[in-house]
C-alpha cells in the first residue's frame, strides 16, 4: 500500500535522524506537496543531515550549496562557456540542476543570487543566455538559515519568503535523544542508506496527494483562518494594532496543499479540519507582518496564530 511506502521511507530515513518528527514529516509534506521548504535552527541540529538522507533514501540527485556573500548567480545556475576549439558557446549547468537542492545559509547570499534562486523556486526553470532550460522533477529547494546570527547576512526578500510553503523551525532533541545521537555517531561506523522510492514513483505519489479530497467547509475554514490575518476585527480579534499585513492568497494554496499531503501521509484520501490546523503555524509563520507595537510588546506571530485557530470555529 501507498501508505506503507511511505511508512518504509520514514523508517529509512529514521535509521541516521534521531528525533525531530516534526522536520522529518515536514519534508515529507514538502515533497509530496510540492512545497519548497526554510528550516530554520541553531547549527548542528541534523538539518543538512536530514535533507543528504532524503536524498540518498529516495534515489534522488542531491546538491548542497553554500551560500556566501560572494557568491554570483552563475555558480548556482551555471553560464555559458566559450570554446576555443569550435568556435562555439556551451552551456554548463550549475548546481541547481538536481532534484533536491539545499541552500544552506540561504540568507548570506545578496540580492542578485535571491533573484535567481526566486525564479527557479516559481517557474522551475533556469534562464542562461537567453536559453530556458526546465529543472528536473521533483525539484525541491530546502533552505536553512541560522536564528540568531545576524553578521554577514542579508534580510530575504518577502516576495521569497513567501515562496516557500514551509517555514519548520528545528529545535534541540530532548536528553535522551541526544543520548542515542551520541551512540549512534562515535562509533566509526558509516550507516548505510538505501533507496526506497525512486524519482519517477515521488512523481506518481505527487499526482495520488492531487486527488486528496477537500470538502468545501474544509476550504472555507482555511479561509476564515486566513482572513483573520487580514481583517482580525471582523472576527472579533484584537490583533488589528498587531498585524501590519495578513498572509496572502498563496497562504490558503498551501494551506489545501500541505493538508493533502498530511492526511495521505495518515493513509486517508480526504482532509480533516486537524490537518490544517496541523500545518497552520508552518505555512502562516513566515506570511505575517507584525507592526512595530507587536514587536516593543514581544508579541509573537506563533502567538497570535494560536489564537485563532484556537478560538475559530472548526467545521
Amino acid at each position: 500500500m501507498t501508505e506503507d511506502r511511505m511508512a518504509c521511507l520514514l523508517e529509512e530515513i529514521r535509521r541516521i535522524i534521531v528525533g525531530q518528527t516534526h522536520m522529518l514529516e515536514s519534508l515529507l509534506i514538502g515533497l509530496l506537496a510540492r512545497g519548497h521548504i526554510l528550516l530554520e535552527g541553531l547549527p548542528g541540529l541534523a538539518k543538512t543531515l536530514a535533507v543528504n538522507t532524503l536524498a540518498k533514501a529516495t534515489g534522488t540527485d542531491f546538491k548542497r550549496i553554500q551560500f556566501t556573500p560572494d557568491l554570483l548567480p552563475a555558480d548556482l545556475l551555471g553560464t555559458r562557456v566559450f570554446n576555443q576549439k569550435s568556435g562555439d558557446f556551451h552551456t554548463v549547468k550549475g548546481p541547481i540542476f538536481a532534484h533536491l537542492i539545499l541552500a544552506d545559509e540561504v540568507n548570506r547570499a545578496p540580492a542578485k543570487v535571491q533573484s535567481a534562486l526566486l525564479e527557479c523556486m516559481q517557474e522551475r526553470q533556469v534562464t542562461i543566455g537567453g536559453e530556458t532550460f526546465p529543472l528536473p522533477n521533483p525539484f525541491l529547494v530546502l533552505a536553512t538559515q541560522n536564528p540568531i546570527e545576524s553578521e554577514g547576512t542579508y534580510n530575504l526578500p518577502e516576495a521569497q519568503v513567501d515562496r516557500f510553503m514551509l517555514k519548520v523551525k528545528v529545535p534541540y532533541p530532548d536528553k535522551e535523544e541526544e543520548l542515542a545521537i551520541v551512540n549512534r555517531m562515535t562509533t566509526g561506523e558509516e550507516i548505510p542508506v538505501s533507496p526506497v522510492l525512486s524519482p519517477e514513483e515521488i512523481s506518481g505519489l505527487q499526482k495520488r496527494v492531487d486527488q486528496v479530497y477537500v470538502d468545501e467547509k474544509i476550504k472555507r475554514y482555511v479561509l476564515d483562518i486566513v482572513f483573520s490575518t487580514r481583517n482580525p476585527k471582523e472576527y472579533d480579534f484584537p490583533f488589528e494594532k498587531f498585524i501590519q499585513y495578513g498572509a496572502s492568497p498563496r497562504a490558503s494554496i498551501y494551506l489545501v496543499l500541505t493538508a493533502k499531503a498530511r492526511a495521505f501521509l495518515d493513509g486517508r484520501n480526504f482532509v480533516l479540519p486537524e490537518d490544517i490546523k496541523a500545518v497552520a503555524l508552518d505555512v502562516l509563520r513566515h506570511r505575517i507582518i507584525l507592526t512595530y507595537e507587536a514587536e516593543a510588546e514581544e508579541m509573537q506571530t506563533e502567538f497570535l496564530l494560536g489564537r485563532i485557530l484556537e478560538k475559530l470555529k472548526v467545521p
